[in-house]
């Protein structure tokens, strides 16, 4: 079949390497794509968010399956878009609906699901603009440290976790008077700060039956120890050392399940994965968050281990006969490095020529922000630029291979973390 997958970072390369594997996959097209995703499927120049524009290339490369990697235009309704169009309504979308991506495009949304379906997560209070006074008086009620998040999209990087309550007030003005974060904080969500170790699930579900697929940890922060700026993801290993298989059933009776209950309970129309951000406190999970896509860089982890055949099992998906599809992993460790550009997540130069990726033996190199020059050369192209994943027999030789990788590899500004891991130690 032939297939469209859209998006550009290191998730795509990584699910479009995936997909090319298929004997079921005829053509398979990227767009935007990256370099990286230019080896083994055709880049299309377009704008994720243009549906019209997405709608004639549906038509114009006879387009079989539709996997929408990022989460905006789902967020704004591109699996309804296609299913409402006559012409292109065939397609197999792999995202759920509209009202399925406002678990992700709305933090206030998403806690009221969690409430309303009993499922565990920290307490809360949501304020829009014109309640900034209330905001800043609800701290009294709250234990430092306080986390303050964006109600809507802010590419990763709309929560504060703040010690300082003048500070902590300070901020909440800058996000409801100020945009903070532009439109995405209209509107606040005050919460409980949760004290353990993070973790995501993720689960693929049709709506009737859910397959989870493996568990991974990424690194948010740009500087050592977990400290500074939130980043989209500065690195992630599968599995999760800490999760175990008790701790795994009690995510599974007590979260995934209520999860993927609630939204056939509420009629949501679910066709896709389901990211699901947890803490663990003490052998308790609870959930930070919601996404209605796959991560980045977890799906750098993730999908190179799952040994089944992608293109059939999101097949099944369309069919919903996930049921009927046993879910094959590789029992190794895979880690994922992240090499970026200096100065990011803040100002960063783009146009740094990249070069020693042919030396690299050991380790997949996925591509994330990327492109070619006219005269040939790999070139940086986003903050966050390789993403380099090894396997190993733990989580230890494996970061101990990407690491090795990262030194032969060179661009001007090139940065990593060093400590990767260590905090599981």
């Amino acid at each position: 079949m032939n297939i469209l997958l859209l998006g550009s970072g290191g998730r795509e390369h990584a699910l479009s390497t995936k997909l090319a594997e298929s004997p079921l996959c005829k053509n398979l097209y990227v767009a935007p794509g990256n370099a990286g995703t230019k080896d083994m499927a055709t880049n299309i120049p377009l704008n994720v968010n243009d549906f019209d524009a997405v709608k004639q290339q549906l038509l114009a490369l006879e387009i079989d399956m539709l996997v929408v990697g990022p989460e905006d235009p789902l967020v704004n309704g591109i699996t309804d878009f296609v299913k409402a169009n006559e012409a292109i309504q065939h397609v197999k979308v792999v995202g759920p609906s509209k009202a399925g991506a406002a678990l992700e495009g709305s933090k206030e949304r998403a806690k009221q699901f969690m409430e309303q379906h009993q499922i565990p997560t920290a307490k809360y209070k949501s304020f829009n603009k014109n309640e900034v006074t209330e905001a800043q008086a609800f701290l009294d009620e709250m234990q430092s440290p306080y986390v303050l998040k964006a109600d809507g999209l802010a590419a990763g990087k709309g929560v504060l976790i703040i010690e300082g309550k003048t500070e902590a007030k300070r901020e909440i003005e800058a996000m409801l008077t100020e945009n903070k974060f532009g439109k995405a904080s209209e509107k606040l969500v005050i919460e409980e700060f949760l004290s353990g170790i993070e973790l995501s699930v993720f689960v693929l579900t049709d709506g009737k039956n859910y397959l989870t697929l493996p568990n991974a940890k990424d690194y948010k922060r740009i500087g050592e120890g977990d400290t500074g700026l939130n980043t989209g993801g500065m690195g992630a290993i599968s599995p999760v050392p800490f999760a175990d298989e008790a701790f795994m059933k009690h995510v599974d009776q007590d979260i995934v399940q209520p999860t993927i209950r609630g939204l056939a309970e509420e009629k949501i129309d679910y066709k896709g994965f389901v990211f699901i951000g947890l803490m663990k406190v003490g052998d308790k999970a609870f959930v930070i968050e919601y996404n209605v896509r796959m991560g980045d860089p977890e799906t750098e982890v993730v999908i190179p281990r799952i040994q089944n055949d992608l293109v059939e099992v999101l097949t099944c998906l369309d069919e919903q006969k996930l049921n009927e599809v046993n879910l094959k992993i590789d029992e190794r460790t895979a880690a994922t490095l992240m090499l970026v550009s200096g100065g990011y997540p803040e100002a960063y130069e783009k146009g740094k020529v990249i070069t020693g990726i042919n030396s690299v033996k050991d380790t997949k190199v996925y591509h994330a922000g990327t492109k070619y020059a006219e005269n040939g050369n790999l070139l940086t192209n986003g903050g966050r630029v390789l993403a380099l994943t090894s396997f190993g027999k733990d989580y230890s030789e494996a970061l101990q291979k990407s690491y090795a990788s990262a030194e032969k590899i060179e661009f001007e500004g090139k940065y990593y973390r060093t400590d990767l891991g260590k905090d599981l130690a």
